[in-house]
């Protein structure tokens, strides 16, 4: 790792093969805490370039347990996390909207670093219990339409970064590959990311590969659609930019989109969207990433229907009643 350390240190950057043996090393603790916290906070200070990324990516999913769930055409709704803003869980609601609608979802999730509740903070304070089983999610997902993939149980050579990672309470490059290392590996996906810069990587990725995919970034900074602005939206087949008007939505501002101060306060709106009690700007925050989602998973084939299929599946309860076949024991 020194020779690694001094080669960054001297502003060079990584081929695809530097990068994924280094991450290699990490998640088996070849390396000290000292060393892996330096490793980081070198891309902390710029920016990864698309061989590094590729190589990393590619190291944690050697590293991973792999399920296969091929057999249900699943997505994955998920964002990188890192944009500072504390929403509430937009990606993680919109992902049993999208299961409401018919389009089974693999949701990959974690803890939050540098935000308050995670997708897996929120789910366990509602009492949900993360399992690596594969018949248990296999079960999951065939009776409630979606089931939940807690990082940390297929990515155990991580455990050696994790507590590095809490300790520093920032971003790091590892919330960069959060959603290109599902397990599962669906083959379509709908991705937040928190800069544009970033946005295009990934897209340039996922060009590379079979999937069906969109990458969503706000322009102020969300790794999402928030409705506050304008936002970009890269798929397989062009770049839009879009205004919250082009889904039929008002802006909302940023306070509407708070997450609260506590897990507690996650909970309770995640509860309240789901059961039509939310503030209009929580609920069309919810469906304008359900919708998109929608679309790219080839249920709907334009923004008018993608946002009809998601208002309906939570208005009818049927994305709540996604929610609550997951949580049964």
């Amino acid at each position: 790792m020194k020779a690694i350390l001094n080669h960054l240190f001297e502003y060079k950057t990584l081929a695809k093969e530097e990068a994924k043996q280094a991450v290699i090393g990490i998640g088996r603790g070849e390396y000290n805490p000292a060393q892996v916290a330096a490793f980081m906070t070198v891309y902390m200070m710029r920016s990864i370039r698309v061989e590094e990324l590729e190589g990393f990516r590619d190291a944690m999913l050697e590293l991973c347990l792999p399920v296969n769930l091929a057999a249900y055409d699943a997505m994955d709704v998920c964002g990188t996390g890192g944009d500072g803003k504390d929403t509430f869980n937009i990606s993680t609601l919109s992902a049993f909207v999208v299961a409401g609608a018919g389009q089974r979802v693999a949701k990959h999730g974690n803890h939050g670093v540098s935000s308050l509740t995670g997708s897996s903070t929120v789910m366990e304070k509602l009492g949900y219990r993360f399992t690596s089983d594969t018949g248990e999610l296999e079960r999951k997902i065939e009776r409630a339409g979606i089931c939940f993939l807690h990082a940390p149980l297929f990515h155990p050579a991580m455990k050696n970064v994790g507590p590095i990672r809490k300790e520093l309470g920032v971003k790091t490059f590892f919330n960069l590959l959060g959603p290109m290392v599902n397990p599962a590996q669906p083959k379509k996906q709908l991705v937040g990311v928190f800069s544009l810069e970033l946005a295009r990587l990934y897209a340039y990725l996922y060009q590379q590969t079979d999937k069906r995919f969109m990458v969503l970034h706000s322009l102020d900074g969300y790794d999402e659609i928030s409705l506050t602005g304008s936002f970009k939206a890269i798929s397989n087949q062009n770049e839009n930019l879009m205004t919250p008007a082009d889904l039929g939505f008002e802006p909302v501002t940023a306070e509407a989109l708070s997450g609260g101060e506590t897990a507690d306060d996650a909970a309770r709106i995640f509860l309240n969207v789901l059961n039509n009690k939310a503030t209009p700007a929580q609920t069309h925050a919810v469906l304008a990433n359900a919708a998109m989602a929608l679309l790219t998973a080839g249920k709907a084939t334009n923004h008018a229907d993608a946002v009809a299929m998601a208002r309906e599946s939570l208005a009818s309860g049927r994305a709540k009643g996604a929610f609550d076949e997951l949580m049964k024991p």
